[in-house]
């Protein structure tokens, strides 16, 4: 259970910010800035939901995946060391839920004959958003994970590499199942 009695504590005025081990980094630190990057494709899909109403069953699923982003978090805010104790870790379950909403969307839809631009319906222009972040985030993982010393949990690296393609399918989904995709017409403008 969180337990937050005070918002402020002061203890990052020096730039510096605690890990889940009690570890001080620098902010600008990289593992700080991929759980940092994943709590803003979080906050995305908070946007996504509020244009929801008329889809309940993805709802539940976007809710499902920022409960699973706070998972994430508080896995890359406590690397993984020898002889500490195990903390909250991503795991392939979640990676195999994610890929079974992928393809239950994905069955609904016509295959694409071209590259989709970010557009349509409001859900779905926030989901292409959110999906970049994504991709940010998942880049930011993968680079920590090449450093020596810096254990990225690979359950979480899967994680956010489905969880781009999730957005990407149901922001075709969200956009009358596909029908209201803006399509990419390559050279439209020469």
């Amino acid at each position: 259970m969180v337990v937050l009695n005070r918002i402020y504590t002061r203890t990052g005025d020096d730039g510096t910010t605690a890990l889940g081990s009690g570890e001080r980094r620098p902010k600008y630190d990289l593992r700080v800035a991929a759980y940092g990057t994943v709590d803003e494709t979080n906050a995305a899909i908070g946007v996504v939901r509020l244009h929801l109403a008329d889809s309940p069953d993805a709802d539940a699923m976007l809710g499902r995946i920022q409960n699973d982003l706070f998972d994430l978090g508080a896995d890359l805010a406590v690397p993984e060391r020898e002889g500490k104790a195990e903390r909250l870790r991503m795991l392939a379950s979640q990676v195999e839920r994610l890929e079974r909403d992928i393809d239950s969307l994905n069955d609904q839809l016509a295959p694409l004959t071209s590259f989709v631009l970010p557009g349509g319906t409001a859900a779905s222009a926030y989901l292409h958003l959110a999906r970049t972040i994504c991709r940010r985030a998942e880049r930011m993982m993968v680079e920590l994970a090449a450093r020596p010393d810096e254990p990225v949990n690979a359950a979480g690296i899967q994680y956010m590499n489905r969880l781009s393609d999730f957005l990407f399918v149901a922001s075709r989904f969200l956009n009358n199942k596909g029908a209201g995709d803006v399509l990419w017409v390559p050279g439209q403008n020469r």
